[in-house]
């Protein structure tokens, strides 16, 4: 039985945004609800009337009102508050009593701190709409971003918002391929970019990367060069010369389902699929999300590292839509070491933070003490997502800041933008497990034959539609590549591609990716509960394991693979307490055909493990087809594999 950590507080329903948003249904719907489950249910049995309450409890400002809030039901295809026009970014820069308020606070290793004002976010806005409508952008078109997550840049992201055109950002880290692979499909009008940044103590110079991208996007776009430590780009327009002319910002009204962004997928196995995100559907879920789940209030501080190409930083510029402050913090974020996210905390005042599972992990493991070694007494909310966070790591998280501080595990994704299984101040936290589905969302867990399961591993689905689906994929005329890639497992129903399982309790546990899950002897098992042993030992640093199936259907082979920690000699003794960890702790079915070290475990740019990349190159697969270069965070992570595999091929 999964214990619970943290059950909802006594004054939840007086001193929350859910329990306020309770209290609103009671007077304005006539609608009572006993707890989270009852809401949860009408939430996703009566869409209408749930996504009409988010409308009108948060009041939201249509220049045209909707006919009707779902249309056409279907998926893919759903049609949401059809005839309303509205705009993202309108919602996004403050009340006129915010003027003197401070709406974004960014910390940089590569310069001083900059914090803007309500006013000074709008003044910012307006001028920049002014300097890229003279350089031709309107409606539909599409504005580039290859910069990092500073302030300048979500001033040029509500700037093009406001105008009707399309943002898409890469952070400067990534090579020119993967960012011509991305922004290419947009055919972008503007190029704004950095000519390079500074990552802890080290200067990264990205000109001759600018260089490259300019030549292989078509179209000729126009490059403004945002300063950001030493250096220019030739030829660029300054950012100084977008920003010259004073404007009103101005707020184009465009239908619900006008784009807003393009997000990318990761790209580890083709090209980056770009998904269409619209306007209306990330306004209400943001406004959700961050109000029913985050508890974000006006006033409020949000601190969650991202780079500007995770959706991450598309959901930490949304706390501006409840009026609360983004704190945006761009370098290396364990320089000098592991504390530093804990000191940007404490000293922005932080309300929310978030954090990914492998750094909690990580300062538990240093012996870091945040609920004591720092005042972080504003923090009332620590999320983490990205991957699953093990047992330890809820505990840890509890033993350090008790009931005062909610833990808000979450799983979603780019697909959505934003969360599809979460926690929030009305459920209890569970040690080990997420806390129930999002409002809004019909979550369920779905077996090879497309039936709903409890308590055994399935896939994860969404059984109704939902606003912040994407609109589709960029260039994809006839919907075809956005209906095999979420609608072909199940008829009218959104498989995510997580293996998931959702007990009686309503909890959920995330096992891993579907197409990463390790199939034993028919028994399929979940890669999340292998990496939960195994780098609990002290001697594992990182692990990844890979299932190489038996083409005439026997066991297989199993494979994990290791980074030791400092110090640790890798021999036959440290592989023994391995295995005996995973089977006493999971089952024999667990225990690894063979252990192997590795210097490095191949990740993804948002942190994310490669394992099917990597079960490719063991296949024979060559390391260019299986994964881009640009997609990983260590170029040089999948040389051990590339040779374990040929060593093996010789054998």
């Amino acid at each position: 039985m999964t214990e619970v950590l943290r059950p909802p507080a006594a004054d939840v329903r007086e001193t929350t945004e859910i329990g306020r948003y309770l209290r609103w249904l009671e007077d304005e719907r006539d609608l009572r609800f006993d707890g989270y489950d009852a809401l949860w249910e009408w939430s996703v049995g009566d869409l209408p009337g749930f996504w009409s309450s988010i409308w009108d409890f948060f009041g939201v400002r249509a220049h045209t009102p909707p006919s009707a809030v779902l249309g056409r039901r279907s998926m893919p295809g759903a049609e949401w508050f059809p005839g309303a026009t509205l705009n993202y970014a309108g919602h996004a820069v403050g009340l006129p009593e915010d003027h003197d308020r401070v709406a974004v606070i960014g910390r940089s290793q590569t310069r001083e701190p900059v914090e803007l004002t309500f006013g000074e976010l709008r003044e910012q806005v307006g001028r920049a709409q002014a300097g890229l409508r003279r350089l031709g952008v309107g409606p539909g078109d599409r504005v580039a971003a290859f910069l990092p997550n500073i302030p300048e840049t979500l001033v040029a992201f509500l700037a093009t918002a406001g105008l009707g055109a399309v943002w898409a950002s890469c952070a400067p880290e990534f090579g020119p391929r993967a960012v011509i692979d991305r922004f290419a499909q947009l055919e972008p009008t503007v190029l704004l970019t950095v000519a390079g940044y500074r990552y802890g103590d080290r200067h990264v110079d990205r000109r001759a990367q600018v260089d490259e991208i300019r030549e292989g996007l078509p179209g000729d776009p126009r490059v403004v060069h945002v300063p950001y430590g030493p250096g220019t780009v030739d030829g660029a327009l300054s950012w100084r010369e977008l920003l010259a002319e004073p404007a009103e910002p101005v707020f184009e009204p465009v239908p619900f389902d006008h784009p807003l962004f393009v997000l990318f997928s990761s790209g580890t196995t083709g090209v980056p699929k770009a998904i269409v995100h619209r306007h209306g559907g990330v306004l209400l879920e943001h406004l959700k999300n961050h109000a029913l789940s985050w508890d974000v209030r006006p006033g409020d501080r949000m601190l969650w590292f991202s780079t500007t190409a995770w959706m991450m930083w598309n959901a930490l510029v949304s706390a501006l839509l409840l009026r609360a402050t983004p704190i945006m913090i761009d370098g290396n974020p364990a320089h000098p070491d592991l504390r530093e996210q804990w000191r940007l905390a404490e000293r922005t005042g932080a309300t929310i933070m978030g954090a990914a599972p492998a750094f909690l992990m990580a300062c538990r493991k240093q012996g870091i003490r945040p609920g004591r070694e720092f005042d972080l007494s504003a923090l009332r909310q620590l999320g983490a997502a990205g991957s699953p966070l093990p047992e330890e790591g809820f505990r840890w998280v509890h033993e350090e800041f008790g009931d005062r501080v909610l833990l808000n595990v979450g799983s979603g994704g780019t697909d959505v933008c934003s969360g599809i299984l979460q926690g929030g101040p009305l459920q209890p936290v569970w040690a080990g497990a997420i806390s129930g589905a999002c409002l809004g969302v019909a979550a369920r867990a779905y077996d090879d034959r497309g039936r709903p399961v409890t308590g055994e591993l399935g896939e994860l689905v969404i059984t109704e539609p939902m606003p912040s689906m994407p609109v589709g994929f960029w260039g994809d005329a006839d919907g075809s590549r956005y209906r095999d890639a979420y609608f072909t497992a199940y008829e009218g129903v959104w498989r995510h591609g997580d293996w998931v399982r959702r007990d009686e309790g309503g909890h959920w546990i995330v096992a891993g990716r579907s197409d990463a899950t390790l199939n034993r002897g028919g028994v399929r098992l979940g890669t999340a509960e292998f990496y939960a042993v195994a780098e609990e030992l002290p001697e594992v640093d990182d692990s990844l394991v890979i299932h190489l199936e038996d083409e005439v259907g026997g066991n297989g082979e199993l494979l994990l693979f290791v980074v030791t920690a400092p110090g640790t000699p890798f021999d036959d003794a440290l592989r023994g307490r391995i295995a005996t960890a995973l089977r006493t702790a999971l089952s024999p079915r667990h225990v690894p055909d063979a252990v192997h070290e590795v210097p490095v475990i191949p990740r993804n740019r948002t942190g994310k493990k490669l394992e099917v990349p990597v079960k490719q190159i063991l296949r024979g697969t060559p390391p260019g087809r299986a994964v881009g270069v640009d997609v990983l965070a260590d170029p040089a992570a999948l040389d051990a594999f590339v040779a374990f595999a040929a060593g093996r091929s010789g054998r």
